[in-house]
């Protein structure tokens, strides 16, 4: 009987890898979850992984004062927290049993706390004033935050970034902060610069496969410079980072860092750099040190003309310092919530969770990256103290070390199979069916996870839908929303 079950799991893991939509994803996943006993699990209420007690009283209560129209005595309990892992709730290990989702107790709860939300802000103004439903609601998306999804980098690997996106947007649980470094600022640029019907037929694979042969008349495998900035000019358009948050609500981020010492790396955006072009930050991004020169911005000054911003400072790969920028996220947009799309390779030696694993060979791993930077630490330590003379390897072994000791942490990781990629694809061009292969990994890793993203951020996505109506209907316009851009001119598409 057990080789029976264990026989149709591995029948319908084949399923799984050869859906073609989400939907017949879906399909799959329930049966492998009813064969796995992950149904059961989730339509029982009761484990010590989280407090199901206080989840079952609190849904209860919301839905009695509800059902009731009590409005004050719903925006009470409300007032008594809005929180992503009340009673434990948000723990990862919730989370992972099922292909689909959680436990149906959470996933209730926080659908209810969602559609009181929406109660509250359609509520009469005669019962609750518009003043304290705006007060409500400002304060309840300052502590709750909202999500981001961060792409990193990895240079020929970014259309695995593609496939993420793509799934995401589909589900329309694509959040509107983004960040990306190298590759992952490429593929941000691309999404952050069109509509969302232009951005469809980007990742059409028909199109894709057009650009890839493109590259292939350019020889771009070999990094002539005019030619990788020929294809930047060809795929993002030579907009600001504000003119961009306008044309269409995003809120792209690009790390860049600094080709010489003693210099601070930057998160270009339309906060911190509005005037910035998109397209001169994906080259800085993308400038990996001794393969592409380093970069100097560009932005448009007060008359429309083009200018050097910070002439003094050129800019290099910003995977070199700040693959994944999640505290200058967090102090920008009041994100706390993190999607991370993650095609460095480093990645499966540092991310939290292959140190959650209890494979001795991922264990292993983290010991051997442990190791590895300590060693580098130690190396650029010694460069830094007795290499005056060789300012370019004080530089490389800086950088070396800026890598190895970042934080890759995430809430929620959506990895390629690093096992089946070898690491002289990251600097060469892909063939079609490669990089298609990469869009359809990006999108089976979302869609493992789509459970998870829409219970963890659907509350985030009503209160900020509710905080940009209220603002116009205060006249309060759209600049001070924390989650969007300041200083922003026109309504962001919702």
């Amino acid at each position: 009987m057990r080789f029976n079950r264990i026989r149709k799991l591995k029948n319908q893991q084949s399923s799984l890898a050869s859906a073609e939509s989400y939907e017949e994803w879906c399909a799959a996943a329930q049966v492998y979850d009813e064969l796995s006993g992950a149904q059961e699990w989730r339509e029982r209420e009761d484990t010590d992984l989280y407090d199901h007690r206080q989840i079952r009283h609190r849904l209860d209560r919301l839905r009695e004062y509800r059902a009731q129209g009590d409005d004050h005595a719903l925006l009470y309990i409300l007032n008594e927290g809005i929180h992503g892992n009340m009673g434990g709730m948000g723990r990862s290990s919730l989370h992972q049993r099922s292909l689909l989702g959680t436990k149906y107790l959470v996933e209730e709860y926080v659908r209810e706390i969602a559609d009181s939300l929406e109660h509250i802000a359609n509520t009469s103004t005669d019962n609750i004033s518009l003043e304290a439903k705006y007060d409500f609601f400002h304060r309840a998306s300052l502590c709750f935050g909202r999500p981001a999804l961060m792409l990193s980098g990895g240079g020929s690997l970014g259309h695995f970034h593609l496939g993420v996106i793509k799934a995401l947007e589909e589900q329309q649980l694509l959040p509107k902060v983004l960040s990306g470094s190298s590759a992952g600022s490429v593929v941000s640029a691309i999404l952050g610069t069109r509509s969302a019907e232009e951005f469809r037929a980007y990742v059409h694979p028909d199109n894709l496969i057009a650009e890839s042969e493109r590259l292939r008349e350019q020889d771009v495998t070999k990094f002539k410079t005019a030619d990788v900035e020929a294809s930047f000019s060809r795929i993002i358009p030579d907009l600001t980072f504000q003119e961009a948050f306008e044309l269409t609500g995003y809120c792209i981020n690009i790390s860049v860092a600094p080709a010489e010492l003693h210099q601070s790396s930057r998160l270009l955006n339309a906060i911190t750099s509005p005037n910035v072009f998109i397209r001169d930050a994906v080259r800085a991004s993308c400038a990996v040190p001794g393969v592409y020169p380093p970069v100097t911005l560009q932005a448009k000054n007060v008359y429309g003309n083009r200018q050097t911003y910070l002439p003094q400072r050129r800019w290099v790969d910003g995977s070199v310092s700040d693959d994944l920028p999640a505290k200058r996220l967090a102090r920008l947009y009041g994100v706390n919530y993190y999607i991370g799309s993650l095609i460095n390779p480093i990645v499966p030696l540092a991310n939290d969770s292959v140190r959650e694993s209890s494979s001795l060979r991922d264990r292993a791993k983290v010991f051997g990256h442990q190791g590895l930077t300590y060693s580098v630490k130690h190396l650029n330590n010694l460069v830094q103290k007795y290499g005056k003379g060789f300012p370019r390897l004080s530089l490389y072994t800086n950088m070396a070390h800026s890598v190895f000791k970042q934080d890759y942490s995430v809430d929620v990781a959506l990895l390629p199979r690093f096992e089946n990629i070898k690491l002289s694809k990251l600097t060469s061009r892909l063939e079609p069916e490669e990089l298609l292969q990469l869009l359809r990994q990006g999108e089976l890793a979302a869609w493992r996870n789509m459970g998870r993203i829409r219970t963890s951020t659907r509350i985030s996505v009503v209160l900020d839908k509710v905080l940009v109506d209220l603002d116009e209907q205060m006249g309060h316009g759209y600049g001070n929303h924390p989650g969007v851009a300041r200083g922003a001119v026109k309504k962001p598409r919702i």
